[in-house]
């Protein structure tokens, strides 16, 4: 068997098993650091800069280790890009014999009994809907693993799939008539059989948060965790820590009772009101609540007479419904007042509204989870330093005795990047801005000829630009919401020159190779609205504890988010391009320095010519 230098060098098995494979003194160092973390347990935090090939790292030092091990990453993309591509070409290449598993949240399997339920009233179902549980009632009969992935025919997003599909509200757990078939069930068996297992961050929490009824075995007979894309941890760690209830859940049971009881023929005359008037309460509510911010304070909402009448006719129609006391109880808690550890509040999209309750600081639960789990914990990401320094990412998990490392990208910036910081921008609080900042894009997309990423901090931002690029220039224009993500990606990826303008979803997990992508401008600093709920609730408990929210809170996510869209621009060796920042406060606000100086050092210009010279050549 090989040691995990043997297997990383650049004679040795991985160099034939991966395309362009090069030994690296920093996946190197990497490696051996998570090897003796496994080794020793505890708990290690390590930055890797883009190139360095940590996912090879750490899945190397893992199959080599003897150990049973959780792999959890960021997307359900990136996890079946680990487990079907990446982690065959390991094993395989280091000849281990490994028993691994791919296990997915429960969304993502078949629900027999609800197909059964919803499949017997289909008859009361769109057409379109009838029509994909049909498609998948035929799919059911020969599936084997019910990965709903499977099914091309119905996409993901599909409607039909809420019916056949489960949640942990609507999971009858041991109470199953089809328990001994159960998808998520066999699923879950899989995986605590093998000594490798991938699952996704959302998969992660939800098993070790809230421990899914009958189905909670999986991780703690694991000897180490390792989590890809870190630097998510602690907004999913406010997500699933705290408690929330979704108008798709009150409709979804509204829909469940109504199914269940015309599959049954019901004789019930009063029933059928009932569900309908859980689904009025709801539109209620989402009426009651129109025209605001899309996340609003609870403690805002109740003032107004019309959403508390709202709440209540809600809270009548669920007793009234019986079986839903768990959302009832739910509903109970969400309805009160903020406290000193967790804020209520209201998110409010197109697709109906979410209602939370979000603690204030993650670090007490989410370092007990890892003190009862036990065993090792590498977090890993391309992005979790701060001017150099983890320990302001480590003490939101409160893992301030955890090991630090930070390996930087063996890219050489300074030769294949140029940062440019466009002169004479307004601030951007001036509602000239947007405009000012198309100004200044304009010479550069015509110097790199298009072929770049324009990433914005909101959709109003991305809209207003859009129009007024429409105009100014004559390459492809690719706008966020015009299209699936993925189509978007696809096209930008074959379309000769084109541009592409996104916001949060493309600042990270975005990977385009080569001359396609060439630049990267991005409107300004990505500091988080300081009128969102969460952010407000924090910098005030953070304030009354006499501690600076700005500066311990604010500005560190903001590094970290910008890390990440900067990251965009340079994904191989090869690559060559410009990064475009258009805030000024990077040059007339003293804090602006902890953003240049916590991204890869490259040459730094303001003159419009100096990038028409690196993209000439001249």
């Amino acid at each position: 068997m090989y040691t995990v230098a043997e297997a990383l060098a650049q004679d040795g098995p991985l160099k034939d098993a991966v395309e362009g494979f090069h030994a690296r003194p920093q996946q190197q160092a990497l490696a051996a650091e998570i090897e003796r973390t496994l080794d020793e347990g505890g708990v290690l935090i390590c930055e890797a800069g883009t190139g360095t090939g940590k996912t090879f790292a750490y899945l190397v030092a893992a199959v080599l280790s003897g150990r049973r091990v959780i792999v959890s990453t960021g997307t359900k993309n990136l996890q079946e890009q680990l487990f079907h591509r990446d982690l065959p070409r390991v094993r395989d290449a280091l000849a281990v014999p490994l028993d691994s598993a791919l296990l997915k949240g429960r969304a993502n399997y078949l629900c027999l009994q609800r197909l059964d339920v919803h499949a017997a009233a289909a008859g009361h179902l769109d057409p379109a809907v009838s029509a994909d549980l049909a498609r998948i009632r035929a799919w059911a009969g020969h599936t084997k693993e019910g990965d709903i992935a499977e099914l091309a025919e119905v996409p993901e997003g599909a409607a039909a799939w809420r019916l056949a599909t489960s949640t942990t509200d609507n999971c009858l757990g041991g109470e199953c008539p089809r328990f001994d078939d159960c998808h998520v069930l066999k699923a879950r068996r899989a995986a605590q059989n093998a000594e490798l297992v991938v699952v996704n961050h959302h998969l992660l929490f939800a098993d070790l948060a809230i421990r899914e009824a009958g189905f909670g075995e999986l991780l703690p007979g694991a000897d180490a965790i390792i989590v890809d894309e870190a630097h998510q941890l602690p907004e999913l760690a406010t997500r699933f820590f705290g408690v929330s209830l979704g108008s798709g859940q009150l409709g979804e049971l509204a829909r469940d009772a109504r199914s269940a009881y015309e599959a049954e023929a019901g004789d019930v005359p009063d029933f059928p009101p009932l569900t309908g008037a859980l689904e009025a309460s709801v539109r209620v509510l989402t009426d009651a609540l129109a025209g605001g911010a899309a996340r609003l304070s609870w403690d805002q909402a109740r003032q107004r007479q019309a959403v508390v009448d709202a709440v209540a006719g809600l809270e009548r129609a669920l007793a009234a419904l019986g079986d839903a006391l768990e959302l009832a109880v739910k509903l109970d808690e969400l309805s009160g007042a903020s406290s000193e550890e967790s804020v209520r509040w209201l998110e409010i999209g197109a697709h109906g509204l979410r209602w939370h309750a979000s603690p204030l600081d993650v670090a007490a639960p989410f370092s007990q989870w890892t003190r009862e789990q036990g065993g090792a914990w590498i977090l890993t990401s391309a992005t979790l330093a701060v001017g150099g320094h983890i320990a302001p990412f480590a003490e939101r998990l409160g893992l301030d005795d955890a090991r630090m490392r930070v390996w930087e990208s063996p890219f050489d910036f300074e030769r294949q990047a140029l940062m440019y910081l466009p002169p004479g921008l307004p601030q951007p609080r001036d509602e000239g801005y947007v405009s000012a900042v198309v100004a200044a894009m304009v010479p550069v997309l015509r110097a790199s000829e298009g072929r770049a990423f324009v990433l914005f901090t909101s959709h109003k931002a991305l809209r207003r630009a859009s129009r007024e690029l429409e105009a100014l220039i004559d390459y492809p224009l690719l706008v966020q919401g015009s299209a699936p993500r993925d189509d978007l990606l696809r096209r930008f990826r074959t379309t000769p020159r084109a541009v592409l303008l996104g916001t949060a979803s493309f600042w990270e997990g975005v990977d385009v190779r080569g001359e396609a992508l060439s630049c990267v401008i991005i409107d300004k600093l990505p500091f988080a609205p300081p009128d969102d709920p969460v952010n407000e609730a924090r910098a005030r408990a953070m304030k009354a504890a006499g501690r600076d929210p700005f500066m311990e809170y604010q500005l560190p996510q903001a590094v970290i988010a910008l890390k990440q869209g900067v990251g965009r621009l340079i994904r191989d060796a090869d690559d060559r391009g410009v990064v475009v920042l258009c805030d000024p406060r990077l040059i007339t606000r003293a804090y602006g320095r902890i953003f240049i100086e916590s991204l890869p050092r490259m040459p730094i210009c303001r003159d419009i010519e100096e990038v028409v010279d690196f993209f000439t050549g001249s």
